[in-house]
Formats: structure tokens, C-alpha cells, sequence
């Protein structure tokens, strides 16, 4: 994959630099940043161990695209990480010669009279992200007329093969994919409606490990028992904007069977629901949101309620139980679901404000509590601080400074025994051009 990787980089940039100058025009953009960061009693126990972490990272993004005309281009995107110190196949150790190359996108761009085509790996987003929000392999076809949009998406998760399973006769039956619609209708200058239904299905599961996010049905390992998988997500998002506000909901129904080889099945009902709003008040933002997603009451049963989205669902929220600015970390506090939203409600309040041209200041206030009580019998995951400022160093470079605390619950624990609260502190340079 890295000898890959660098092929194909190098491919892009001979054909960028070598096709006359008429026959296309290039386009570069690209991110950097680094962060330097500590977090502590993650665990919520400062005398357990893997519950502390300091460090400083680099990550740096580069976008080609090839536009050869308004109907056609051709988007490739790619990315070097970095960990100050890592020698295994970064570039943070002393003489830093790295090798490790990421290809993020890297797909064909181009429309057919009403119709735009996206084919290759790219980026996608469904219900804001509870249900989808990541880099991909496979296809989009969108058809636009004034005011709707109706894209179809094709994720192809999983490809099958001989190493699959040694009980798989035919390696098609190990793929897993994902097929859903998603239009979108623009109601007014001021509502818009996006409908949404998504398919995720395999015929045999057993080597797709994590692509459908339940941990454990019946306390057993679903992968290791199922024989096939069909799960639904129906939902809607609404964006309102008013004259100085603007309000959002997403809701979400999942529905679906995974059918066990003895013939035996789990029948899977569960929900999401959230609200947000965020209005200008005079140089003033006030925001804030709610999101509920359904747990499952009894793991012994046949029924799993618990909401849980497919491989690719991100929703970031806040900086501790959510995964926040510094994600490549410890990521999340103990007992909380980070960005793949399960089994949790929470409720936030923030504002912002500019007290100078470059400098602006948030403040965000969480409260989190599981929907269904965990193995302890606790459900209560806390109140969290977050405080960032950021400030404006010239065009294109910006310093996030960041601080954030939870006030732990009784469920913010990996042994049922809470007893420190966690904390993080950071900063991080960045630009974008």
C-alpha cells in the first residue's frame, strides 16, 4: 500500500507536469497543522494505566485537481501524518525520512447533461454524520434540476475473498455494501428538506468485522454466530435559516434482521433524534444542540435497540466525550461513544464572540448521559467545559488554543470505580490554502 501510494503520487504530479498547458488547467490546495497536547485521567482513574497522553503531532494534506473542463475534473488528495518521535514509518524521528504516503480521494468528477458523476475514492456524508461521514471506494450519481438534487451512492465496505472465511463456498457472498438515495429539495431560500435511505447488506459477515458498529448481541460476538445482514437507516434532515438564526433536525430509523447460521435471528429497531439552532446576536453566536440515540435495554433478548451506524459514521461533538479538535489522541473519555453516536443523550449551550479582529473566543457548556444503564449500573457520563480561543497570525495561519474539563459521572469509568475527572490542554498551528 505504500509502495502504492507513492506511485500514484508520483503519477499525478508526471501528468501534472508533463500534459501540454492547454489541455487542462491545475489546481493545488492543500492543509497543515501541528498540535502539541496533553490528556489526563481518560480512564477516570489517574492510578490506571493508558488513561494519560502527551504529544505532538503533523499532519499535512495535498489536493490535485486536474480541471479540463467546468464538466470534467479530476480531484486527487493526499496525506502525511506524523507523530514527533514515531520512527515506525512516519517522518517524526531524527533524519525524518518517511514513507508513508495516505491517498485520501482520489476519483473522476464530471457531468452528463443533468446528471454529475463521482467515481473512485472520495468523501461522503449522510445525517450530518451520524450515519456516515468518510473517505470511500465507489460511486455517486446525482441528478440536478433547479432546487432538487437526487444522488445515488453505491460504499463498497467490504471486498470478499479467499481469506474471508474458510467456510465461504463464494467469495461474493463475504462483500459488504452499502446503497442508499439521498435527495435534497430547496423548499425556499430558507428550508431545505434532505430525505434519506440507506441499505447496508452482506450474505456472509464473518470476516467483516466492525463494518456494522454492534459490539455484542446475546454477549456474543455477532460476526462470529450471523449468516447474513440487512440493515436499514430512514431518515430526514431539516435546514431552516432565519433572519439571524438558523435552526436543524436530523431523525433516524434503523430497522434490519442478522440472521444466525443455526437459523436463529436479531431483529434490530433503534433511533436517533437531534436539534440544534445557532443565532447572531450583534456580534454575539449563541448555539447549542440535543441528540438522543437509543440503547438496548436487555442484551439477552432478540431485540437489539441500541442505535448504531455502519463503518464511516463520524459526529464530533465536544472535546473530551466526543472526540474534539485533538482526535488522534486517546479520542474519547471512558464510557463515552466518541463520534459514533450510541446509546447516549446529550445536551450543549456555547457562545462565541470576536473581542478583536483576530481574535475570537468559544465557550461550550456539555451534560451527557447513557440512554441505557451500563454493565454497572450507571448511566451518567458528566458535564464537560470546553474554552478555545483562536487567533489569527496572518492569511491562511491561524493559533487554536484549547482547554476543556469533565466533571465525570459514575459512568465515565472502565471498572465502575470513578474516581479522577479527565482534562485536556492543548494548542495547534495550522493553514490551509
Amino acid at each position: 500500500m505504500k509502495k502504492f501510494a507513492i506511485l500514484a503520487l508520483a503519477a499525478a504530479m508526471v501528468v501534472a507536469f508533463t500534459l501540454p498547458a492547454s489541455a487542462f488547467d491545475s489546481e493545488f490546495g492543500g492543509y497543515w497543522r501541528t498540535r502539541a497536547y496533553t490528556q489526563q485521567n481518560f480512564n477516570g482513574n489517574d492510578d490506571q494505566p493508558g488513561g494519560d497522553l502527551s504529544k505532538v503531532d503533523t499532519r499535512t494534506r495535498i489536493y490535485y485537481t486536474a480541471k479540463f473542463s467546468e464538466d470534467f475534473k479530476f480531484v486527487n488528495k493526499f496525506e502525511f501524518d506524523a507523530d514527533w518521535g514515531d520512527k515506525k514509518d512516519g517522518y517524526g524521528d531524527i533524519t525524518a525520512d518517511g514513507i508513508k504516503v495516505e491517498i485520501k480521494n482520489s476519483y473522476v468528477d464530471f457531468n452528463l447533461d443533468c446528471y454529475n458523476f463521482k467515481i473512485g475514492v472520495q468523501h461522503w456524508v449522510l445525517a450530518r454524520g451520524f450515519v456516515f461521514d468518510e473517505d470511500f471506494a465507489g460511486a455517486i450519481v446525482t441528478y440536478n434540476m433547479e432546487g432538487i438534487a437526487i444522488p445515488l451512492i453505491w460504499v463498497k465496505g467490504y471486498e470478499g475473498d479467499e481469506n474471508s472465511s474458510p467456510d465461504i463456498a463464494d467469495n461474493n457472498t463475504a462483500d459488504f455494501d452499502y446503497y442508499a438515495i439521498a435527495p435534497s429539495f430547496k423548499l425556499s431560500d430558507t428550508l431545505t428538506i434532505k430525505p434519506y435511505f440507506l441499505w447496508a447488506t452482506t450474505d456472509e459477515p464473518s470476516d467483516a468485522n466492525n463494518l456494522y458498529d454492534i459490539p455484542k448481541i446475546n454477549n456474543v460476538d455477532v460476526w462470529d454466530l450471523s449468516d447474513n445482514a440487512d440493515i436499514y437507516y430512514l431518515g430526514v434532515d431539516l435546514d431552516a435559516k432565519l433572519d439571524m438564526a438558523s435552526i436543524w433536525f436530523t431523525g433516524v430509523y434503523e430497522m434490519g434482521t442478522i440472521e444466525y447460521a443455526d437459523g436463529d435471528d436479531v431483529d434490530i429497531s433503534a433511533y436517533l433524534l437531534a436539534i440544534g439552532a445557532s443565532a447572531d446576536l450583534g456580534g454575539l453566536d449563541v448555539h447549542g444542540q440535543v441528540f438522543y440515540a437509543s440503547g438496548d435495554d436487555d442484551a439477552d433478548d432478540d431485540d437489539y435497540e441500541e442505535f448504531a451506524g455502519p463503518k464511516g459514521r463520524s459526529y464530533i461533538w465536544s472535546e473530551i466525550m466526543g472526540w474534539g479538535i485533538f482526535d488522534m489522541g486517546l479520542e474519547k473519555s471512558a464510557g463515552a461513544p466518541g463520534d459514533q453516536i450510541s446509546n447516549i443523550w446529550a445536551a450543549n449551550l456555547g457562545v462565541g464572540f470576536a473581542p478583536m479582529d483576530k481574535l475570537k473566543l468559544k465557550a461550550d457548556l456539555w451534560y451527557a448521559q447513557l440512554a441505557e444503564d451500563n454493565t454497572y449500573g450507571e448511566n451518567e457520563l458528566g458535564t464537560e467545559i470546553d474554552l478555545t480561543a483562536t487567533y489569527k497570525i496572518m492569511d491562511n495561519l491561524s493559533l487554536d488554543l484549547i482547554g476543556a474539563y469533565l466533571f465525570a459521572g459514575d459512568a465515565t469509568s472502565l471498572d465502575g470505580q470513578n474516581e479522577d475527572d479527565p482534562y485536556e490542554i492543548g494548542t495547534r498551528l495550522s493553514l490551509s490554502f
